[in-house]
Order: structure tokens, then sequence, then C-alpha cells
């Protein structure tokens, strides 16, 4: 399981990638080498019928949690899991998103 991971793509690749207008959204992207739980991350988010970009916080805040601290112990989870756990299967079914990135690291 990743800890850390990488993207070193430019804006404009990501924008190619993606399908997304470049004009619709001011650009934020730089590459980065080592992202960490709890940073900001680009993500994509599909809302039926395009692509949009942003960034969201790295991590998973359940909705019991009391201290948003959680997020950062709950960075990964067993795909053979997910409907399982109660904690992941909400976001799994509702709140979904593509984290871009091109390198994984421990």
């Amino acid at each position: 399981m990743c800890g850390r991971f990488t993207l070193t793509v430019t804006w404009e690749e990501l924008m190619t990638r993606y399908l997304i207008d470049p004009e619709s959204v001011s650009p934020f992207h730089i590459p980065r080498y080592n992202i960490a739980p709890t940073q900001m991350v680009t993500a994509i988010i599909n809302d039926g019928s395009t692509n949009r970009i942003g960034q969201l916080q790295w991590g998973l805040v359940p909705s019991w949690a009391k201290d948003s601290s959680t997020g950062a112990k709950m960075i990964n989870a067993r795909s053979e899991t997910l409907e399982e756990k109660p904690a992941y299967r909400m976001p799994f079914y509702r709140k979904r998103c593509l984290i871009p990135a091109d390198g994984f690291f421990y």
C-alpha cells in the first residue's frame, strides 16, 4: 500500500488527458514528487457529463469522526472489503473521484 505518490505531468497534459477545457479553470497544478497524506491533491470529478478538475485533501474522514486528523490514518483501503467496512461503504458508492498519479512509493 502506498504512503506517498508523485504527479509529474504538466497542467496541459492533465487537461488533454482528462478532456477538460483549459479555459474553464485557472492553472493551479505544478509537478510534485512527494505527495503525502493530508496534503492537497489534484482530483478529477465527473458530474455525469463532463470532467472537472480541482483540489481535495488526501484522506478520508468518516462521518462519525470527532477530529479531522483521522483522515491521515485512513489513506488506504482494501478493494475486497470496501463494501463491508462502515468507514468506506458510503464514500465508495457516492463520493468517487480520480486522483492522477504517475508514481508510488512507501
